[in-house]
């Protein structure tokens, strides 16, 4: 049903590819997206099992969200963007047994039933400094026409952070480009979100033609990987930071971006479980020490270049503490990352890419103490843990069928699923259909 969906509304979209003219100021825009994903794990090596394992057995899953993204604005420098959203959809063992889950578009939510929500609802104020303005094209939540080069921005409202920190030409979209969640993101950055990935807060930013730097906070959850968040934003938040340098050697755009950050929630210390286990002859839980104000703090590096018109490499460093309960986004307290994205200009497809990464996260050793002794994080334990880096390497080809309409063939190798060298290694298959058109395709 969802496939004919796909097939009738994009019979709409053949000959519409974007005018290369300057764009037209906008007053308002209006997009929708739909993505769907079938994933396949088939058996592999399991001599043990805990209740937040990847089970041992041939699963077939699919995830489906669409989005309507609405932008209007208000006065020369306003903007607000709307986008309800509906998502559903099971993912492997309940979406539990790899630090880098292989389908981006399930955050944590097994719930098969489609649900809508309000994924989005942001303004955004720009303050000019000087006459010189940048043009932007008409966009989902990117409004065409222009705003001042050098700019002081607030926004707020609810939103995900990870719309304005760690993003990447290369790779940030599960609905076009990877999917592993450690992957398009930085896996060790356990930024404040709900289970479906989103919060509440206000971004600051000041942008310059060559450079920029943002700070944010928003709410953290009240429990890990929880849909309430927690009001108390005084002592419980998380807060960010990021600079960005652009650049372009002998022609060829690159960015680099440095982030930290500190975020505070009410969570359990693993050493503090793993005492605790000790005291009373148990398996540690580190639920049972969370107490308000936790701090986990931590960076990263995010690199992208342009090699060639058609070829771009990019890589992610990531490192946090590793002390503090796993809360918001993934069980990762260290990341390395890094792939190639190639255009299909070569072979006659110039709408198609092509790209392979490799990802490799790591936890720390209080971490993975507490794993081998039998204690759960929200999505992984195994009931044992003989640990080893979690790798994952992940190639897909994106090709667009005709406009507006995408189909994607991915491939994930996942060795030491949730850090235990005693599972896997597990291959992962997907195929994921997308869609998306805007305002003058209704």
């Amino acid at each position: 049903m969802f496939l004919f969906l796909f097939l009738l509304l994009s019979v709409r979209l053949v000959g519409q590819d974007t005018p290369a003219d300057p764009p037209v100021a906008e007053r308002w825009n209006l997009y929708f997206q739909a993505t769907s994903i079938g994933d396949h794990h088939g058996t592999f090596r399991s001599p043990y099992a805990g209740d937040f394992s990847l089970q041992n057995q041939s699963e077939w899953d699919v995830s489906l969200t669409t989005t309507l993204f609405l932008g209007v604005k208000l006065g020369r420098n306003t903007q607000i963007y709307v986008d309800p959203e509906i998502a559903g959809g099971r993912g492997f063992s309940a979406v539990n047994g790899i630090a880098n889950f292989p389908n981006g578009e399930l955050p944590r939510v097994a719930s098969a039933t489609p649900k809508p929500y309000l994924a989005r609802a942001y303004f955004t104020q720009d303050f000019g400094f000087g006459s010189e303005r940048e043009t932007f094209t008409s966009s989902e939540n990117q409004l065409a026409g222009s705003r001042p080069m050098t700019r002081y921005s607030i926004t707020g409202g609810r939103f995900t952070v990870t719309d304005f920190f760690d993003n990447n030409r290369y790779s940030h979209d599960p609905r076009t480009q990877f999917m592993g969640w450690a992957t398009m993101y930085n896996g060790a950055w356990d930024y404040p979100a709900d289970t479906r990935g989103y919060t509440w807060g206000w971004i600051h930013e000041f942008h310059t033609k060559r450079w920029s730097l943002r700070y944010g906070s928003a709410a953290e959850p009240k429990t890990a990987n929880g849909l309430r968040f927690d009001r108390r934003l005084l002592r419980d938040r998380g807060d960010m930071v990021e600079g960005e340098l652009r650049y372009a050697p002998a022609g060829h755009a690159g960015v680099l971006r440095l982030m930290g950050s500190w975020l505070h929630t009410d969570s359990g210390r693993y050493a503090e479980a793993l005492r605790l286990s000790e005291i009373n002859h148990a398996t540690p839980d580190v639920t049972a020490t969370r107490h308000p104000g936790r701090l986990k703090y931590g960076g990263g590096i995010n690199l992208e270049q342009e090699i060639t018109k058609d070829v771009g490499v990019f890589a992610r460093l990531g490192w946090s503490d590793g002390k503090t309960e796993s809360f918001a986004f993934t069980a990762m307290d260290r990341l390395a990352s890094g792939g190639v994205s190639i255009a299909g200009t070569r072979w006659k497809r110039p709408h198609d890419v092509a790209a392979s990464a490799l990802t490799v996260g790591g936890i720390s050793g209080v971490h993975a103490s507490y794993l081998a002794r039998g204690g759960k994080d929200f999505l992984i334990g195994d009931g044992a843990l003989q640990y080893g880096p979690e790798y994952v390497w992940e190639t897909y080809y994106n090709a667009r069928l005709f406009p507006g309409f995408f189909t994607t063939l991915d491939l994930q190798h996942v060795a030491n699923p949730a850090y235990n060298q005693d599972r896997g290694p597990v291959w992962v298959w997907s195929l994921r259909l997308h869609i998306e058109f805007g305002k003058d395709s209704f």
